[in-house]
């Protein structure tokens, strides 16, 4: 189908509440609806919420949500009815409206799952899935605008309204592909794991076992990691700021390894850290100095290492498993199983939690098999 770019149709500019609950009125209980999102997030923890764009049956409606809260209009009917949220790639707009919806919306349809569930490839991008389901060439000219700023350009308006436009046709189309393949349930079970993980606003309780350079430190220097990581994720959300802004993960694992002698020494590797103020400074230095105690040191959970000898062997032939049963279903051999799955489970020997659900009835007695 031959791509052709479309001007963008009206969409009504929703600044107040009421006006908001009266475009939701008018839609069925069961509708699909089209959802985006703007936000930014150049130097800040969180995501800031700047744009909302809704679309149903040819109606559109940008939905300015630095003007009023709009989380209560939206919860009855996104967040508890029976209507279907139709998103594209939808994790990270999840997380900037969890302060808002912080369950998700009940009834998730992501566009980039169910593409890959029906054969068009693992994370395809919305203006290639527009360009195939709908023959429409979307304009990436806003990509990185300003989307805090008001009043929003016309140029910017357009962009985000043609951002629901195909919605309805991509989701029409992948629904009826998805039903034709039996992927429906599968795809469902995807989208319910994406909006858990993305609405999760806690931190990762072990965020040590992402270094995989400490995989062979010593238990107490694995759980003083630990302890200036979690030091680091409360500081950054406590601030409001990047992580990398208080302390880089390269840093991180030097003030752990060679705990420094001094505050003045702490100061000195520790410049050009753009949010480690001097209170922050005096946190983490006590991070480093205070004693670890047993509790602690066997409550930091292990590192998990790459496979060696016997175990590489076993990863080796668990993929070529993957690969096999990922082409005997049609589907992308990362979306069955991605690689960093296997890994956990030839090491640990325990089913990893990704492989829940459908993959541990397709995988589980297989791979089984092969663990060395």
């Amino acid at each position: 189908m031959q791509a052709h770019a479309n001007p963008a149709p009206d969409a009504s500019w929703i600044e107040h509440r009421d006006a908001l609950e009266a475009w939701l009125a008018t839609l069925p209980a069961n509708a699909a609806l089209g959802f985006d999102t703007e936000f930014m997030r150049r130097n800040t923890f969180y995501p800031q919420l700047a744009l909302v764009q809704l679309g149903w049956n040819g109606r559109y409606a940008l939905v300015d949500p630095l003007a009023f809260s709009i989380g209560d209009a939206l919860q009855p009917l996104l967040g508890n009815g029976d209507a279907v949220t139709v998103m594209h790639s939808a994790s990270e707009d999840l997380e900037a409206l969890s302060p808002l919806l912080p369950h998700g919306p009940r009834r998730l349809f992501d566009t980039q799952i169910a593409a890959a569930f029906v054969g068009m490839g693992l994370g395809i991008s919305y203006r290639a899935l527009v360009a195939e389901l709908a023959g429409a060439e979307l304009d990436k000219g806003e990509t990185r605008s300003d989307w805090l700023q008001r009043p929003l350009t016309a140029s910017q308006r357009a962009y985000a309204t043609l951002d629901v436009v195909y919605l309805k046709t991509v989701h029409e189309q992948l629904a009826e592909r998805l039903e034709q393949r039996d992927r429906t349930a599968w795809h469902a079970e995807d989208c319910e794991r994406l909006k858990q993980r993305a609405c999760y606003r806690e931190g990762d309780p072990q965020p040590q076992r992402g270094f995989r350079g400490a995989a062979e430190w010593r238990p107490e220097q694995r759980a003083l990691l630990r302890r200036v990581l979690l030091w680091r994720d409360h500081a950054a959300r406590t601030l409001d700021r990047p992580r990398p802004w208080l302390l880089e993960d390269a840093a991180a694992m030097s003030l752990v390894q060679q705990r420094p002698a001094s505050a003045s020494e702490l100061d000195q590797r520790t410049r050009g850290q753009r949010a480690l103020r001097s209170a922050q400074r005096e946190e983490l230095f006590e991070q480093l100095r205070r004693p670890l105690d047993a509790e602690e040191i066997s409550g930091a959970a292990s590192i998990l290492e790459t496979p060696q000898g016997e175990a590489k062997k076993a990863l080796a032939a668990m993929k070529d498993l993957v690969d096999r049963r990922a082409s005997e279903l049609d589907l992308p051999p990362g979306l069955l199983c991605p690689r960093k799955a296997l890994e956990e489970y030839v090491v640990t020997a325990q089913w990893p939690d990704f492989l829940e659900g459908w993959r541990r009835g397709v995988l589980q007695d297989d791979l089984a098999r092969l663990l060395p």
